[in-house]
């Protein structure tokens, strides 16, 4: 059977992305993504409804995304969805989420302060450094968007 798996998405930042390294190395940014859409109902109302989404990022694009981008940031995310399942370890009960993987993601906008007098995408902030053991580990290849398969991920 035939299957087809992409997403496309346009949206704000919901919150600084969160930055973390596996033991082996990679870059995981998590962030979470407001997708509006506005339109008219039959009484002529303008409505609008937020959808909010969990992207993850991995590799070089994670630490360029956790330097670079800020909440409130518009970013253009192209990925496939996953689903993650997990039992609740206070009720026992099964659990899911529907996520999506970035592949590839685009910063829109312009750098916060670009017209102010500061550098052109200079970072707000420091963000989270690789751990010095890291440096030695190979990097990810570039089209390697899949998560490991620790369970070793700090988050």
């Amino acid at each position: 059977m035939a299957s087809f798996n992409k997403v496309i998405l346009m949206g704000n930042l919901t919150r600084d992305p969160e930055l973390r390294y596996t033991p082996k190395g990679t870059a995981i940014a998590k962030v979470g993504l407001a997708v509006n859409r506005v339109w008219t109902n039959e009484a002529g109302e303008k409505k609008e409804e937020v959808t909010f989404v969990d992207v993850d990022i991995f590799g070089r694009t994670a630490e360029n995304v956790g330097q670079y981008m800020r909440k409130g940031r518009p970013m253009l995310v192209e990925g496939r969805l996953k689903l993650d399942q997990w039992d609740d370890k206070q009720t026992g009960q099964k659990k899911s989420k529907l996520g999506v993987v970035a592949e590839t993601v685009q910063f829109l906008g312009s750098a916060p302060g670009a017209g102010e007098g500061s550098a052109p995408g200079a970072p707000a902030a420091p963000r989270a450094q690789r751990p010095p053991a890291a440096s030695s580990a190979p990097a990810p290849e570039a089209g390697d968007s899949e998560p490991p398969h620790d369970d070793d991920v700090p988050f």
